[in-house]
């Protein structure tokens, strides 16, 4: 089995070569790879090593396991990243002078560690080139994210027949789980930073959508245990509340982010109107958002449509309201760049972006739609397609 396969590899080597671009920016040249969301990247398979990137010419993929794979000019086996230097040398590969290391991603301890094999090297931060590369997705890339919302769009059809009566949040959010891993869903949502923690995804109903939440996710919820406090919190689902379902789109190591809204009996006219302003901010987003739009204006336009319409206060969230509106998307649910006021990133084709303009109305719950989006010339295009109306229970 060869690490990279064949017909994946032109992708691979326009992703090196976009995080190289970045690499030169900085000044780097060489990069040296080492946590899990970035060797997938670089390899669209998971193992246990380093990818190690000159600011110019082929990478050197390090494989300490798992074994089997075909020997390759540029797949070595190590025991230990301290074999790296000597086998660089032997692959005629100069020494760095200056090397990024994940700085954002990796334990201190690891980085020490990793630092220690070039001591005459300059150690900066590489993370930014990382991020940066993996804004823009390649074609493969965004295929695996279309299937992504056709599979998350398949779940959904079914979410409406997963409710029974006097079922809880968490006993509803189960069936769902089930659903989506019967269509294909890995189960897991790799997120970025280590404050960042999630199951599958998040069903809140009612008034449990107010619950303030340590996360930086645009709804709460307190959760079951104080160990994950988001989310589902056990509580019966009653007449008169909304029920948001933001679950997992994780179906081949990409993601898609899609919300939608259920109903148990009829609400009040205040949520119904928050929820078509979600609509409307994401219709007026969707026409706005070319290449070459700063992404802050995306969030100032949601700001400026909630005020307008007299929602303001209930804009991404009640009780405690969160700063941004989206996210960048793609390997990991958390990526650049982040859709808010101080953003200083530009939209460029290619980007992956969820936008997710929420409201909590006290004694109702939340309301509003997300969806994941492609950036394009003529605009945003939503690769989440399914019904956005509040559908009933």
């Amino acid at each position: 089995m060869k690490l990279i396969q064949d017909e994946i590899k032109p992708d691979i080597l326009i992703r090196i070569a976009s995080v190289q671009k970045y690499m030169k920016e900085e000044g780097m040249d060489a990069l040296l790879v080492a946590s899990n969301a970035n060797i997938y990247y670089t390899a669209s398979r998971f193992f246990r090593g380093y990818i190690y990137i000159p600011s110019s010419g082929s990478p050197v993929w390090f494989v300490i396991k798992p074994v089997g794979y075909e020997p390759e000019e540029d797949v070595v086996y190590i025991r230990k990243p301290e074999n790296i230097p000597s086998l660089l040398t032997q692959l005629s590969l100069p020494a760095p002078s200056k090397v990024g290391y994940e700085f954002d991603s990796l334990l201190y301890s690891d980085v020490v560690r990793l630092k220690a094999l070039f001591p005459d090297a300059d150690a900066v931060n590489g993370s930014k080139a990382l991020k940066r590369a993996r804004m823009i997705k390649t074609p493969w890339e965004l295929q695996r994210m279309k299937e992504d919302g056709i599979h998350q769009a398949d779940a959904y059809r079914q979410v409406t027949r997963c409710y029974r009566e006097n079922m809880t949040d968490l006993e509803f959010q189960i069936e769902i789980e089930r659903i989506l891993r019967l269509e294909g869903n890995l189960g897991f949502i790799r997120t970025s930073g280590n404050l960042m923690e999630i199951n599958m995804g998040s069903v809140i109903a009612g008034d449990n959508a107010d619950v303030p939440s340590p996360y930086d996710f645009t709804m709460g919820g307190a959760g079951v245990d104080p160990s994950l406090p988001g989310g589902a919190n056990g509580k019966r689902i009653c007449q008169g509340e909304t029920v948001m379902v933001d679950m997992s789109g994780s179906f081949n190591g990409y993601q898609t982010d899609m919300t939608r809204v259920w109903r148990l009996g009829e609400i009040s006219g205040l949520a119904l109107k928050a929820h078509e302003c979600s609509r409307s901010i994401l219709r007026k987003c969707e026409e706005i958002g070319k290449p070459g739009l700063p992404v802050a204006s995306l969030y100032d336009l949601a700001v400026g449509i909630a005020a307008d319409e007299g929602f303001d206060k209930y804009f991404m969230g009640h009780r405690q309201q969160a700063p941004f509106i989206g996210h960048g998307i793609g390997i990991e649910l958390n990526e650049l760049p982040v859709v808010t006021s101080r953003s200083k990133d530009i939209l460029e084709e290619g980007m992956t972006i969820a936008l997710e303009p929420k409201f909590v109305i006290p004694g109702v719950g939340a309301v509003g739609v997300e969806n994941t989006y492609v950036v394009t010339p003529d605009g945003l295009k939503a690769i989440t397609v399914f019904p956005e109306e509040i559908q009933a229970l």
